[in-house]
């Protein structure tokens, strides 16, 4: 994905500065709320997958997780792409989504900022 969407932010004159990998979707909005704090950024980009699992974790975490970005847009005044395919993704779904969300969220950031 991360390949995706710097291929967009380069079609698109903007710039994939740095990439911050976290161990899952819960650490996700604390890694966007360090981001956004610096005046360098001008915007975010979370990337990921929530795989179906066998309990409602995963949407669980999928719900927190976009309210937590929402909060940190408004917070911040700065956008964030929503890139995360899921929850409750089957292996089978997530390779056609890689490019388009990758591409979409670049594009939403892209958009807000214009």
């Amino acid at each position: 994905m991360l390949e995706h969407a710097r291929d967009e932010a380069v079609s698109k004159n903007a710039e994939v500065t740095e990439a911050v990998w976290v161990p899952g979707s819960m650490e996700a909005p604390l890694a966007l709320e360090r981001l956004l704090m610096r005046e360098d950024v001008d915007g975010a980009i979370a990337l990921g997958i929530i795989e179906r699992g066998q309990t409602q974790h995963g949407l669980v975490m999928g719900q927190s997780v976009t309210r937590a970005i929402i909060e940190l847009q408004i917070k911040h005044n700065k956008p964030i792409g929503l890139g995360i395919i899921g929850p409750g993704a089957e292996p089978e779904h997530i390779e056609p989504r890689l490019e388009p969300h990758a591409r979409a969220a670049v594009g939403a950031v892209i958009a807000m900022q214009n």
